[in-house]
């Protein structure tokens, strides 16, 4: 399951011809990230002759950057916190990429390690990684794909496009901007299916090509890494954060998923509803049926309570429906012709505050857990939910930091396959993010966190 990191010298080689391959290109320099709790990605660098050293040895990390705070501020947990211990960054070269928006440099994504050679029970993309095989154990391969939607400002802070939703005069108004961001991820090997305006002022959003969870999740961090990095030379600043803008629409990184078996889409071809096979269907009433847990992880922070509003799009009901925008779960079958391929289902209540890797494990571990359960989805809902009577409409989903924390703990399988250390320092950030971000007014809080996703 485990690339072998005390395999030294074969590491070492294959970073030295990756490292070759970049100083012929001009490239000096090399991020390697991580995302932590609070949904932040942090960053050590080093200089492309030494990746080689990082690649063998790694790069020394304090554990404590695992309770850091969106602003932040250090926390601790029971388990994880405090100034002492170290750990080590190693980069992952299959991964390695070099930067289409930021010259000279090159990225890749890390797995920590303790310096004893072992997996390091925090790391978010070692969890997904374990995930993931554990699917492949039963079977299952699941393909993912998360939307990226951004808020695109002037540095005073106001849009950068004045046009409407959806509108071609926005477009027209961030032409060279969009040019330069879909020639650079092109370059960076990330295949882009759609770019658009979004709903808020100054929104934008772009989709990209599904891949494995792991893969999923590390472009997540290349993508909006890319558009940070274009924004600056471009003179805006662009902003993830669940609400960048108080009493507009927030900003989603919607999960797209599907699961295969053999080959084939379980949520196509099968006589489920609207074509789902039985084991798509159980999967699918599975992830809806711990879907609180899944808010727990997805939209954990303050920020999401306020972006987590019904009629916005966000998924606010526990609920599924076919094409439905307002469903917590979207089932999409995509076009006559290709629903073979294009089935999925859509997650919405997750945003920026999440940590993607803990998300893509997620919904990993719960589709595997449904896969065989012979589970049967409720009626779906065909309507907006909040529509409904008050009696009639589905659950809400958790709707602060302290329900969503909760929730997460009361699924004893999930708890199990995040475990306790990972938990811990989840939990540690979360809790004094809700102390102190959760008591400032929605203005102040927007302030506080809108440039720090």
């Amino acid at each position: 399951m485990w690339e072998p990191v005390l395999d030294r010298d074969a590491r070492a080689a294959a970073a030295r011809a990756a490292a070759a391959r970049l100083a012929s290109s001009g490239i000096h320099a090399v991020a390697l990230t991580w995302v932590d709790n609070a949904g932040v990605t942090r960053v050590k660098s080093v200089p492309t002759e030494r990746l080689d050293h990082a690649a063998a040895w790694g790069v020394g990390m304090s554990p404590v950057h695992d309770v850091f705070c969106v602003d932040d501020a250090i926390t601790a947990g029971d388990l994880i916190g405090g100034p002492v211990g170290d750990l080590r960054l190693h980069p992952d070269l299959d991964a390695l990429t070099v930067l289409g928006a930021m010259p000279g440099w090159a990225w890749a994504p890390v797995d920590r390690w303790t310096q004893d050679g072992e997996p390091y029970p925090v790391d978010q993309r070692l969890f997904a990684k374990r995930m993931v095989e554990r699917g492949h154990a039963a079977g299952l391969h699941l393909r993912m794909a998360f939307e990226i939607e951004w808020y695109l400002a002037r540095p005073d802070g106001t849009p950068a496009g004045d046009g409407p939703a959806y509108g071609m005069a926005r477009l027209a108004e961030l032409a060279d901007f969009g040019r330069d961001l879909l020639a650079a991820l092109a370059a960076q090997g990330v295949a882009v299916e759609q770019f658009h305006p979004e709903y808020g002022p100054g929104q934008l959003e772009v989709s990209v090509a599904h891949a494995d969870p792991v893969t999923a999740a590390d472009r997540v961090v290349l993508v909006r890494e890319t558009i940070r990095a274009l924004a600056f030379r471009h003179g805006f600043r662009a902003s993830f954060a669940p609400v960048a803008v108080v009493e507009q629409v927030g900003n989603g990184m919607h999960l797209h998923f599907s699961v295969w078996a053999g080959g084939l889409n379980l949520f196509a071809g099968g006589d489920g509803p609207y074509g789902m096979t039985r084991r798509g269907e159980s999967v699918l009433a599975g992830v809806l049926q711990r879907l609180p847990a899944l808010a727990g992880l997805g939209a954990p922070s303050p920020a999401s309570a306020l972006r987590q509003a019904p009629q916005r799009w966000a998924g606010a009901y526990q609920c599924w429906g076919h094409e439905n925008r307002e469903a917590a779960l979207r089932f999409v079958t995509g076009a006559s012709g290709g629903r073979d391929t294009a089935a999925n289902a859509e997650i919405k209540c997750v945003d920026a505050s999440a940590n993607p890797y803990l998300v893509a494990g997620a919904v990993c571990a719960l589709a595997t857990d449904a896969a065989g359960a012979g589970m049967r989805l409720p009626d779906e809902v065909r309507v907006d939910p909040f529509t409904l009577a008050e009696a009639r409409r589905p659950p809400r989903l958790p709707d602060s930091p302290a329900l969503a924390a909760e929730r997460l703990r009361a699924d004893a399988g999930l708890v199990a396959m995040l475990g306790e250390p990972l938990l811990d320092a989840f939990g540690a950030v979360h809790r004094a993010e809700a102390d102190t971000l959760g008591r400032l007014s929605p203005s102040d809080l927007v302030a506080a966190v809108r440039w720090r996703y």
